[in-house]
């Protein structure tokens, strides 16, 4: 049966004007434009860095919405499911690189160890707008990415270990409060497992075991943080599934229910008009 998890995305993914590098650096518009798939759930397996410099929005990664805001600089690992959505007129800049390529220089666990690629940390630093250290090397990267030099990859790779070097000392002066942490990081947690087992678990009961954790306490936990009942992140998570497969698809109803794990398209019909408001059929009709 077809994986319907959301999408992982490889850096061939994105063409680049040379051969196959194992780095991608753009303006954020330009990339938004050219790949307009990235504003939908997707994973990568490589690692990210958005850094917002103009506008605003919002960002979702493993359930937890951040706001998007000038200054505003995001780190995202392999496997980490996210998607958002920007004003008009957000500008930025995107940096995409494979874990060797950074290892190849810098070996060791220091690319692992940096926080805020860890899931007991929040994804985002939020900067002063114009802040003068780390905007100033990501427009070093694009340009230096957009040139023919020799040694680009080298540069390059010397600008990525500063600034994660520099973003490392502001989590340092950041670092959130202990019990914020654990929860971030607990929510985080039920956001990948729900990723991973929404076609075969729709229970709290069974997250909550997965995560070691009690179902009343999973849910005052997402209440706490999320504004929303466990249960309704499970549903939400059907549903948005769903709802790209009656998008994006030529599958039938009852193949959709089958792809999400429905032994009965007709309870399929139930449950997505219960939490989507209307059938599959208007759906998709309305797209």
């Amino acid at each position: 049966m077809k994986n319907t998890t959301p999408p992982v995305l490889a850096l061939a993914s994105f063409p680049q004007a040379q051969a196959r590098r194992p780095y991608y650096v753009e303006r954020l518009e330009t990339h938004v434009r050219r790949f307009p798939h990235v504003n939908e759930p997707h994973a990568h397996d490589f690692y990210l860095l958005l850094y917002i410099t103009q506008g605003r929005g919002s960002h979702t990664v493993d359930l937890v919405s951040y706001e998007l805001q000038p200054g505003s600089l995001f780190f995202l690992a392999p496997g980490q499911v996210h998607h958002w959505q920007l004003s008009d007129d957000a500008q930025g800049y995107v940096l995409f690189f494979d874990a060797d390529f950074y290892l190849f220089r810098y070996p060791g666990s220091r690319l692992y160890d940096y926080p805020f690629f860890s899931s007991s940390h929040p994804p985002v630093l939020y900067l002063a707008s114009g802040e003068a250290e780390i905007q100033p090397l990501l427009a070093r990267m694009l340009a230096e990415y957009g040139g023919t030099q020799a040694n680009q990859a080298e540069v390059l790779r010397s600008y990525l270990h500063l600034c994660l070097e520099l973003a490392s000392r502001y989590y340092g002066a950041d670092a959130p409060a202990p019990e914020s942490s654990l929860a971030q990081q607990q929510i985080r947690q039920f956001g990948a497992l729900l990723n991973q087992h929404y076609r075969q678990r729709r229970s709290v009961q069974d997250y909550a075991e997965l995560l070691h954790l009690s179902a009343n306490h999973l849910n005052a936990l997402c209440r706490r943080v999320l504004n929303k009942t466990a249960s309704a992140l499970i549903h939400e998570r059907v549903i948005l599934e769903a709802q790209r497969l009656l998008s994006h698809s030529a599958l039938s109803v009852g193949q959709v229910a089958d792809e999400l794990g429905f032994a009965d398209a007709s309870y399929f019909v139930r449950y997505f008009r219960k939490y989507a408001g209307h059938t599959p059929e208007a759906f998709r009709q309305q797209r």
